[in-house]
């Protein structure tokens, strides 16, 4: 099987594209590596220290979807026919895949199939589906600071899925729970000091 990152070059930058990439061309790039492929592409935007505003809650919806298939047991990912013309910018696209890509291969060089069973399990891919789920929903909050860590979480987790790489899925997972601990503290702060806090973070993150 071609490598992740060898596959997006050639399907982002070595074909000649519309100006718009449709929820439906990442479903036909993705194929039998849907789940692993679309979690990757989804979280890249939040994952990277790249802004994409207004990008974090949809790609944060579309995972929460995806997990919840994972954890119904869906081989494949479904979505109404409006929702496959859903797009963004190819510009956008290809920006992203520029900075994240270096991150992707680098990856590829330490993983290989091993302890399968922690990706193709049933039972591991409802707990895969629940962390991944909420991690969409931290997603989709926006207050700052809930976004990077669950979108790294998610990027990692699904990377393992393609895989089937059992030891990057245990870090991916540890990333979700980190992910988790970190933005229920951030909401919980915010419930005690309200609004303050969140000009606090934004100061920590510039």
């Amino acid at each position: 099987m071609a490598k992740l990152s060898t596959d997006l070059n050639q399907f982002f930058f070595d074909q000649d594209r519309g100006e718009m990439v449709t929820l439906a061309d990442l479903l036909e790039f993705s194929g039998e590596r849907a789940f692993g492929v679309l979690f990757v592409l989804t979280s890249f935007p939040s994952a990277l220290p790249l802004p994409a505003p207004g990008y974090s809650t949809p790609f944060g919806l579309l995972i929460f979807l995806l997990a919840g298939q994972m954890i119904l047991g869906r081989d494949t990912p479904w979505f109404p026919a409006k929702w496959l013309q859903w797009s963004v910018p190819l510009a956008m696209t290809q920006k992203v895949l520029k900075l994240g890509l270096p991150w992707l291969s680098k990856l590829e060089t330490i993983t290989r199939p091993r302890f399968t069973f922690l990706c193709t399990h049933a039972t591991a891919k409802v707990v895969i589906g629940c962390a991944l789920a909420l991690m969409g929903i931290s997603m989709m909050i926006t207050i700052p600071g809930t976004n990077t860590l669950p979108a790294m979480g998610v990027f990692v987790t699904g990377f393992s899925l393609i895989e089937d790489d059992g030891a990057v899925t245990l870090a991916g997972l540890t990333l979700c729970l980190m992910g988790f601990i970190l933005s229920t503290g951030i909401i919980i702060a915010l419930v005690f000091f309200g609004s303050n806090f969140v000009d606090v973070i934004k100061g920590w993150l510039g």
